[in-house]
C-alpha cells in the first residue's frame, strides 16, 4: 500500500463532504471532521465548524499514534474505536482505515449506540473511496502522469494574482 502523499480531486472531495454531512444527520451529530494520520484536517461537516480543527486534527492524530503504542504494548495491532465522554459533548473517534480517522462530536442528543451504528456504514463507504483515490493515484503513477500535468503557469499567476 503506498504511503506517499494523496492527490484528492474535486469529485472526490464532494463525495467525501456528502458522506460526512449524511452521516451529521444519520448520527445526530454536532460535527465530524476527518482526519488523517498525519494530523491533516481533510473534511468536516456539521455546526461546529468554528472550532480549532487544525489543533483538533494534530491532538486526534496524535491519540491515535499514542494509544497504537499501547496497543501494541499488549499484544494488539491498533484500537481501531475510541470513545471519550465528556460533561457536555462527547468524541467517537473511529479508523476509517490504515490511513484516515473519523471524530464524531456528539451531544445529548444523539446516543453512542446511534452513532456507533452510523458511523460503521460511513466508515465502510469512506473506507471504498479513500480505496478508489489510492487506486486512481497508482494508475496515474504507473502511466507517468502527474496530476498537475495540465496546470500551467498561467493557472498559477492567475491564482496569486490580486
Amino acid at each position: 500500500m503506498s504511503h506517499g502523499p494523496l492527490v484528492m480531486y474535486d469529485e472526490d472531495y464532494r463525495r467525501i463532504a456528502a458522506l460526512l454531512e449524511r452521516l451529521v444527520r444519520d448520527a445526530s451529530a454536532r460535527g465530524i471532521f476527518l482526519v488523517d494520520k498525519d494530523g491533516q484536517l481533510i473534511a468536516e461537516a456539521g455546526e461546529m465548524r468554528g472550532v480549532d480543527s487544525t489543533s483538533l486534527a494534530s491532538l486526534t492524530a496524535g491519540n491515535i499514534a499514542a494509544t497504537g503504542g499501547l496497543a501494541q504494548l499488549i499484544g494488539e495491532e491498533e484500537f481501531p474505536v475510541h470513545f471519550h465522554q465528556g460533561q457536555r459533548d462527547n468524541l467517537h473517534i473511529t479508523l476509517v482505515d490504515r490511513r484516515n480517522i473519523l471524530v464524531v462530536v456528539f451531544d445529548e442528543r444523539s446516543s453512542l449506540g446511534l452513532v456507533r451504528l452510523r458511523v460503521k456504514k460511513a466508515g465502510a463507504e469512506l473506507a471504498r473511496v479513500f480505496e478508489e483515490i489510492r487506486k486512481k493515484a497508482e494508475r496515474a503513477r504507473a502511466s507517468g502522469a502527474s496530476p498537475f500535468a495540465d496546470i500551467t503557469d498561467d493557472d498559477i499567476d492567475n491564482l496569486f494574482s490580486e
